[in-house]
């Protein structure tokens, strides 16, 4: 496995500080690092909240990325609460392929880091709807 999934796992888990944020929110419960297209890694947290308002780790992830001036993800990972990596939901994967609607299909996910187990976006999202 590349040194950059352990990179990744790394700068994630470094993120994760769950944490009741108010009465209304939470922060941290999932984590997200992302490698963009120059290697450069970006970290995000999700952010619960007693509404729709909230945000996962990968998109705050992304939007850290982009808010640094880059626009194409090469890997992403995230970290469960309970310390597994899983796949991106449904927003998050859509967000990407909106991002990069030619090459979203290349961009690689962490599945399962304990077993080393990845896919691309487009294994997880073959037929996206646009």
């Amino acid at each position: 496995m590349e040194q950059i999934w352990e990179a990744l796992y790394q700068a994630a888990k470094a993120v994760q500080k769950q944490r009741e944020i108010s009465a209304r929110i939470s922060a941290g419960g999932v984590a997200a690092a992302i490698e963009s297209a120059s290697g450069k890694i970006y970290t995000g947290v999700c952010v619960d909240t007693s509404c729709a308002l909230g945000i996962c780790a990968e998109r705050n992830a992304i939007f850290n990325m982009i808010t640094n001036g880059e626009d194409e993800i090469r890997r992403v990972l995230a970290i469960m609460p309970d310390g597994t990596t899983g796949a991106p939901c449904g927003a998050c994967r859509e967000f990407m392929a909106q991002l990069m609607p030619g090459r979203y299909r290349e961009i690689e996910i962490m599945l399962d880091y304990a077993r080393r187990k990845t896919a691309t976006l487009g294994d997880l999202t073959p037929a996206w709807w646009i």
